[in-house]
């Protein structure tokens, strides 16, 4: 299978993090939707990264579907709780969580982009209080525990790891480490597993 993204965006670190960490084969190919010649669009109707084109041809989109998807491959290890409702309601929450501040973030980051005079400062401040108000339910939530859920990384880690990266990349004056210190512990060794290096190397 091929996944198809980009480096920067954070939703396609999500799907790499989940084929990684579950040591699914694939080929990871670097497919801006907007350059010319790409096949994002033929393969997803939306346009969209990612983009996970299986051995049949059939895509796979987006993040959430791909990693629900991704997860029924094999039970090493399981992602996304499978008999505990409430577990997986948590699970699931936190990746909805962890995909409002990206989208959020990407709001911030293209109305940052237009000229001064035609910026939407309402929108731009709506989309900041948002992320604000996510990582303090963050860092309340995670407290001092070693993973997001349960005893074991889920999808809800690797959800979390790939906002975190994002804030780092987009928002560099946001000072989310000292905020919210358990954060950046927890960051910290997360992003020592083999998967995160992988997809911070490119």
């Amino acid at each position: 299978m091929k996944l198809l993204g980009t480096n920067t965006s954070p939703y396609v670190r999500k799907a790499r993090l989940v084929l990684l960490e579950k040591n699914i084969a694939h080929t990871y190919l670097i497919d801006p939707p907007r350059e010319p010649g790409s096949q994002v669009a033929r393969a997803n109707p939306l346009g969209r990264i990612p983009a996970l084109i299986l051995d049949d041809e059939t895509c796979v989109f987006d993040s959430p579907v791909i990693a629900e998807y991704a997860d029924t491959l094999n039970d090493t290890p399981i992602l996304i709780p499978r008999t505990d409702a409430l577990a997986r309601m948590r699970v699931k929450r936190w990746e909805a969580l962890a995909d409002g501040i990206m989208d959020s973030a990407v709001v911030v980051r293209i109305e940052s982009m237009r000229p001064a005079d035609k910026q939407d400062a309402d929108t731009i401040t709506r989309h900041n209080d948002a992320i604000t108000r996510a990582l303090a339910y963050m860092s309340a939530q995670l407290g001092q525990r070693t993973w997001c859920e349960g005893a074991t990384i889920t999808l809800a880690d690797l959800a979390m790891v790939s906002a975190l990266i994002y804030m780092d990349l987009r928002q560099t004056e946001r000072d989310w480490r000292s905020a919210h210190p358990n954060l950046a512990t927890w960051f910290t060794r997360i992003c020592e597993r083999a998967s995160v290096r992988t997809t911070l190397a490119g």
